[in-house]
């Protein structure tokens, strides 16, 4: 090979590794605004006020690391007693696509409001996605529902029954 050619070829390499470095860059930086915006939207959405223990008697003076890891006071009404759960756990077991797909179609039971996860942009599901999965599981899950006329062991919000309309 001559000094020509591996001068063109190192050239050559020289470019194509930094255009990789630099689209990896953009990746990185991309995922980095993700992480952030499901964050944020996290914090803003109230998801915290329920799916972190004490978070909103502690007016949200809870550490991130505590965030999300579900709580065992219940919320008791006509449904039974439901617990939020340690979304920490529950939504790494699924692919991205999947999240969405369970955000999408998911009618739980009270207090969760999934009429508000529903209407949630694909790209705030996704934020909110990936801001889970890099914070990393964490915790226990919580305790299993329990059913209505069952009384739960810990302890609970009751919420009193609706008016007949």
């Amino acid at each position: 090979m001559g000094l020509r050619t591996l001068m063109t070829v190192t050239a050559a390499l020289a470019m194509l590794a930094s255009s990789h470095s630099s689209l990896a860059a953009q990746g990185k930086t991309a995922d980095s605004k993700a992480i952030e915006r499901g964050r944020y939207l996290v914090r803003i959405g109230g998801c915290n006020d329920c799916h972190t223990s004490g978070y909103a008697l502690g007016t949200g003076k809870i550490a991130e690391e505590h965030w999300l890891t579900g709580d065992q006071l219940g919320w008791k009404g006509p449904w039974g007693t439901t617990y939020p759960a340690n979304l920490r756990t529950f939504i790494p077991q699924m692919s991205e696509r999947q999240w969405i797909d369970f955000a999408r179609s998911t009618e739980t039971r009270p207090p969760m409001p999934w009429y508000d996860l529903r209407a949630m942009s694909k790209e705030d599901l996704r934020a909110i996605y990936r801001y889970v999965k890099a914070a990393g599981a964490r915790g226990d899950a919580a305790p299993t529902y329990v059913p209505p006329g069952e009384e739960p062991k810990g302890p609970y919000i009751l919420f009193p029954t609706p008016p007949k309309q």
